[in-house]
């Protein structure tokens, strides 16, 4: 039962070693008002920071966190950073930790939250994988960032927008071809002239095939598609972030 008063987070299902921990947010749980409602837990939305602050530490109190994550300045880009004390703030879209209670964690209201482990269970990761990251390489990144073999890793993909919901431009579907013609599958065509509806979670499966890693998990849910559990950018505007968290007990 949740101790922090209707947070219900999602716990990821996957054939993870034991000592890996990791779970996703949803909305519900905290004490933001308005659009932020009710578990913000991004800083740069225009939320109340004191809201912000008390979500997050309903937030460590709720998973038992460790330690507070390393929250990342999250720039839809490629860079993945090593977690740990000087984290916070980081210019980057993923983290790796080697160190157990060291937390990896990213924020996302439509994105693809995308965590990785090996089996050894010695190294964990947490990606933000938007269309611009995924163009600009954000899952090769965070698969070579981790320094195990492709076939040691197991992924689990996390709330994101889904294909009814997520439409898209001929410029997104150009710049995700470029670097990968065989998620051209991942788009099919919409119901305006020139508009595609995006895969999001097939792109980010397909990456990850194309880098070796066999073992993906999750990516059942819409975020655009339950506004009673989920924060969507794309359906609301503005809105807060959900957070998606891995580390090593």
């Amino acid at each position: 039962m949740s101790r922090a008063g209707g947070m219900h987070p999602i716990i990821p299902d996957w054939p993870a070693p034991g000592r890996v921990r990791a779970a996703s947010s949803t909305r519900t749980g905290g004490t933001s008002a308005g659009p932020w409602g009710t578990l913000n837990l991004a800083d740069h939305v225009a939320d109340e920071r004191e809201a912000v602050v008390r979500n997050r530490a309903r937030l460590r109190d709720e998973l038992g966190l460790p330690r507070e994550p390393g929250w990342l300045s999250q720039r839809h880009g490629a860079r993945v950073v090593e977690a740990g004390a000087q984290t916070n703030g980081a210019p980057a879209d993923g983290s790796v930790a080697r160190e157990p209670g060291v937390v990896c964690a990213v924020l996302a209201a439509d994105c693809m939250p995308v965590l990785l482990c090996n089996r050894g269970a010695t190294v964990v990761a947490a990606l933000h994988a938007g269309w611009r990251g995924i163009a600009a390489g954000i899952v090769e990144a965070g698969v070579r960032a981790t320094g195990s073999p492709p076939a040691e890793l197991l992924a689990w993909l996390g709330p994101a927008i889904g294909p009814e919901r997520y439409e898209v431009g001929p410029e997104v579907r150009d710049a995700v071809l470029a670097g990968d013609p065989d998620a051209d599958g991942a788009f099919r065509r919409a119901d305006r002239a020139d508009r595609w509806r995006a895969n999001l979670e097939g792109i980010v499966r397909g990456r990850l095939a194309r880098c070796g890693v066999g073992s993906v998990h999750g990516g059942r849910w819409c975020t655009a598609s339950d506004p009673e559990r989920f924060f969507s950018h794309r359906r609301d505007g503005v809105t807060g972030r959900m957070a998606t968290l891995i580390w090593l007990d």
